[in-house]
């Protein structure tokens, strides 16, 4: 048996365990804190049989993983002031988002009671 544990960013936790739910996983999900960025996450914990970690590191890959999303993006030269300038618009930019971290460690001792 193993443990899995994802470090995923706020954003990408409802789809990803909306997705191992729906394959059969059962996820421990917990509010978390990064240390560095002091960015909201999102840790999951997800107890499986050995055979079954690969397709779940497959799901958490693809629901969290990195990802290049267009993203709003405001030109310098459209803010004066601090105040938006009327006029000029946002610009969709292409941006590197999402991420995760993850551990898969044996499990020495399962119990449920």
């Amino acid at each position: 048996m193993k443990m899995i544990i994802a470090i995923i960013g706020q954003l990408d936790e409802d789809n990803t365990v909306h997705s191992l739910n729906e394959e059969g996983y059962y996820v421990t999900k917990l509010a978390t804190m990064g240390g560095f960025l002091r960015k909201t996450n999102s840790t999951i914990l997800i107890g499986c049989e050995d055979e079954k970690v690969n397709h779940a590191l497959e799901i958490i890959r693809k629901q969290a993983g990195k990802r290049t999303e267009n993203v709003p993006y405001m030109p310098p030269s459209a803010v004066e002031s601090g105040t938006h300038v009327t006029g000029i618009p946002f610009v969709s930019v292409p941006s590197e988002v999402g991420g995760c971290t993850v551990f898969v460690v044996d499990v020495a001792q399962f119990n449920k009671f």
